[in-house]
């Protein structure tokens, strides 16, 4: 018993312990990923279609960043592979607001921010589980200071919001909380 507990036996305990831990994750890896994705066995392929723009308001990069963000966050997140077209989940959508606007007055009835807001309609399709289908539109916004120049710093606040909003529709479509 004596040699079981010894110091020169830890490091095969600990390389035997982690072996079983891995095996049991890889086991589980059929419906769930490190990102709390759920996603069903027999899903193999995502499409994301490309998001045009038909706001009021079209920025030429907006769809474009949109569209990839999306994209990247699948194929870095979930074991899917990304399809042009008929992917067994399938998310499409457009940008349909792209507003600014004045916010917290001050005593002065002056704004002291801004706030940029985008709205995208976005529709998912789960061909295993059609409980998980939705038709959603998702709004996110980053407020800025009015001494600030829009076209200055319009691309940052277009990456945040696309990031918030990427993350929202994610969740929505495949982290199920």
């Amino acid at each position: 018993m004596k040699i079981f507990f010894s110091k020169s036996s830890m490091p095969i305990k600990k390389t035997i312990i982690l072996f079983l831990i891995a095996f049991a994750f890889s086991a589980c890896r059929m419906s769930y990923s490190f990102t709390g994705a759920s996603i069903p066995p027999q899903a193999k392929t995502i499409s994301i279609d490309y998001f045009p723009n038909q706001a009021s308001i079209v920025i030429p990069t907006l769809s474009q960043t949109l569209t990839e963000t999306l994209r990247d966050r699948f194929t870095s997140q979930t074991p899917l592979q990304l399809v042009q077209r008929n992917g067994d989940l399938n998310i499409e959508g457009n940008i349909i607001s792209y507003t600014t606007q004045p916010v917290a007055i001050q005593s002065t009835e002056q704004a002291a921010f801004n706030r940029l807001t985008i709205s995208v309609r976005v529709k998912f399709t789960n061909k295993y589980d059609e409980k998980q289908n939705f038709e959603q539109t998702f709004t996110r916004f980053e407020d800025y200071p009015f001494t600030a120049n829009l076209n200055a710093i319009q691309d940052n606040l277009i990456q945040l919001i696309v990031e918030a909003l990427v993350d929202d529709i994610f969740n929505k479509a495949v982290v199920n909380w």
